[in-house]
Order: structure tokens, then C-alpha cells, then sequence
């Protein structure tokens, strides 16, 4: 069992109706879609201690994922607000670069604010509903919505052999650590490189034994979801 998982297991909200909170999401990323940049800033608050709570985790935690996203988040608002100009009066702040003036512009700051708020809190609303829907809450909800069956079947085996390849690389990566493996930067590349030529192996070997196990147990081509 991967984190993800693990954790909507242990949701306070883990029986909750599916339905209930999938319309309670949309209405999450309407508002943070929706509101002015103070408001998203509180529902940001306001989401992550929800979830937190819901979670029985420690807010730390939880801005420890938050920041994740945040390099990526971050380079994008770089390039909105840093802005190029023939005239230096319409910059806050800038520098010459040939004949051209580079810096920093309003209207750039009001746009780069804006995205940065909206961002999180859609980034928070999408952690609440992922965090609090455990996996077969969320195929009952892609029935509920009349996602074609081999969709659901795909995402199913998707998410099965997530965990097998989780599990496989964890084993490999401790046996090479127990040979030390990684103990320099040279040998920890070998060690990498070996990695992943065995997880293909292993990996395949774990599909071959599925297949074998679907057969004895005379699957016909459907999985009764």
C-alpha cells in the first residue's frame, strides 16, 4: 500500500458518500476559480486545515507537499511577472539589456498574484479529494458517471501494477543498498543503471504470474467491477 492510499484509508471521511464528495470538490475548485485573491488565500487556509484534520496529519506535513509544486509554480510566475520594454517608466523596477529595459511591471505583479493564489487553492481542493477518496470509492464514482467499462479496467490494472512496481524497486534498491551499492557517486550510477534493467525483468515476471492466475481462474476478458 503506496502513501497515497495509506492515508484515505485513514480518512475520518473514508465511508463518506463518493457522490457527496466529488459535487463538494467542484464546488471547492468553482470558488477557488472564482473568488478575488484574499478569499482563495482563506479557502487555501481553510482547506488545508480540513484536510489535516480529516487526516489526523500535522500541518507540516502538509506544507511539505505543498511545496512540491511550488518550483514549478514558481518558474512560471517568474516568467509572468519579469516583463521587456523599450521605456523604463513603465517598469517598477528593471535594468538594460541592449535597447531594451527588463524587469518588472504592475500589471505583471496583479497577473503573477492572481495565478499564485488561484494555483494553490485548486492545488489544495485537488489534495483534499484525492486524499480523501480511497481507490474503490473512486471507480464506484467512474461507474456512477458512466465511464466506459475497459476505461475502468485499464485504470484498475494502471493502479495495480503501480504498486508492483513500488514494491519491486523498493527490494531491489535495498538489496543493492545492503552490498553497498550507493556508496559513491560512480558505483550508485552502475547501481541504477542495473536497477532499472531489473525492474523491467521483475516487473514482467510479476505480469507472466497475474496472467497465469487470471487464466486458472478462467477469466474471459472482463473484470466484475
Amino acid at each position: 500500500m503506496i502513501g497515497i492510499d495509506k492515508l484515505s484509508d485513514q480518512s475520518r471521511w473514508r465511508n463518506k458518500d463518493p457522490r457527496a464528495k466529488f459535487a463538494l470538490y467542484l464546488l471547492f475548485m468553482v470558488l477557488a476559480m472564482g473568488l478575488s485573491p484574499v478569499w482563495q488565500a482563506a479557502l487555501l487556509f481553510g482547506l488545508a486545515l480540513f484536510t489535516c484534520y480529516l487526516l489526523r496529519i500535522s500541518l507540516l506535513r502538509y506544507l511539505k507537499w505543498l511545496l512540491i509544486p511550488l518550483g514549478f509554480l514558481g518558474i512560471g510566475l517568474i516568467a509572468i511577472v519579469l516583463s521587456a520594454s523599450l521605456q523604463p517608466d513603465s517598469l517598477l523596477w528593471g535594468f538594460k539589456v541592449g535597447q531594451y529595459w527588463l524587469g518588472i511591471d504592475s500589471q505583471g505583479v496583479n497577473m503573477a498574484n492572481q495565478t499564485l493564489w488561484r494555483s494553490l487553492a485548486t492545488l489544495a481542493a485537488t489534495f483534499w479529494f484525492m486524499l480523501n477518496m480511497p481507490f474503490e470509492q473512486m471507480i464506484k464514482l467512474l461507474k456512477f458517471c458512466r465511464v466506459p467499462h475497459l476505461l475502468i479496467e485499464q485504470i484498475l490494472l494502471t493502479w495495480r501494477f503501480i504498486f508492483i512496481f513500488v514494491e519491486e524497486a523498493a527490494a531491489i534498491h535495498r538489496a543493492q543498498s545492503l552490498r553497498f551499492g550507493y556508496r559513491s557517486l560512480r558505483t550508485g550510477y552502475r547501481s541504477l543503471a542495473m536497477l532499472v534493467g531489473m525492474l523491467f525483468a521483475r516487473v514482467m515476471s510479476r505480469y507472466q504470474q497475474m496472467s497465469v492466475a487470471l487464466t486458472l481462474k478462467l477469466y474471459q476478458g472482463d473484470f466484475h467491477l
